[in-house]
């Protein structure tokens, strides 16, 4: 699934590289700096080793910061899964009680439940919420002579009530999954200390004029694997951390052996 954020237009794996390469060409130009200024200017070592210390430090916290955003999301859009598809499935229950237009609806929140899910799986995001929103109103439509015709009934007021909350949750979940991601402003941030960072870090072994240490290396993989996790969690139906759709699913499922 692409979505409308600036970095989006790279797939997971690319933004991996290019972050990796970012992080490799930093820590060799500071690497360079550092030898030349090195070899014509004395420089105490031990301050720039504070103050590398010092950014690595902030670079951590932004890292910590970002990851637990990316996180709280991700869990949230799992949960809205299910308590949609809990919401579906009280509907559809509700439904087999209503006093006309039953197998109607119950036939349309079945076409509902699938363009949910093939929405998900074709990443076609407009065009699954245009033909989600046409259901909805084709349910409601259905809705509103039976709660004219029935102004007191219990059952279409539990009805009406459950197909509210089926609409609210297909708009949490839109709102979870397209548009509450990691704002940009975020990501400049991020990925600008990181470059500071690791062209800190080289500046300081070219400062103290020692060869380029393989550690540095296993550094740059490691913080490049984070900062690409973090986008993996902020990319709810792409990579390795997609949002389960399980619970939808299921409630096909279900669906068919009440049939």
């Amino acid at each position: 699934m692409r979505g409308s954020e600036p970095l989006d237009f790279l797939p997971l794996w690319g933004l991996f590289i290019t972050i990796l390469v970012l992080l490799l060409i930093s820590v060799e130009a500071g690497y360079q700096i550092g030898k030349f200024r090195g070899s014509r200017v004395q420089e105490h070592e031990t301050p720039v080793g504070e103050m590398v210390g010092t950014i690595l430090g902030l670079l951590a916290f932004i890292l910590a910061f970002t990851f637990g955003l990316a996180a709280t999301r991700y869990d949230t859009r799992r949960q809205l899964v299910v308590d949609e598809a809990n919401s579906i499935e009280a509907t559809y229950l509700r439904a087999g009680m209503l006093p006309g237009q039953r197998e109607e609806i119950r036939a349309l929140l079945r076409e509902y439940v699938d363009i949910r899910l093939a929405t998900v799986r074709s990443g076609k995001i407009a065009e699954g919420i245009r033909k989600a929103e046409d259901v909805q109103k084709e349910l409601w439509e259905q809705t509103v002579p039976l709660a004219e015709k029935n102004p007191n009934s219990i059952v279409v007021g539990l009805f009406v009530q459950s197909l509210n909350e089926v609409i609210d949750m297909r708009g949490k979940r839109v709102a979870a999954g397209v548009r509450n991601r990691i704002p940009l402003a975020i990501w400049v941030a991020l990925y600008g200390v990181a470059v500071l960072s690791f062209a800190a870090l080289g500046y300081h072994s070219g400062l103290i004029l020692t060869s380029r240490s393989p550690a540095i290396l296993a550094v740059v993989i490691t913080f490049s694997v984070v900062l690409g996790l973090i986008a993996d969690l902020d990319r709810p139906q792409e990579g390795t951390l997609k949002v389960s759709q399980q619970p939808l699913v299921e409630l096909r499922q279900w669906m068919n052996t009440l049939n």
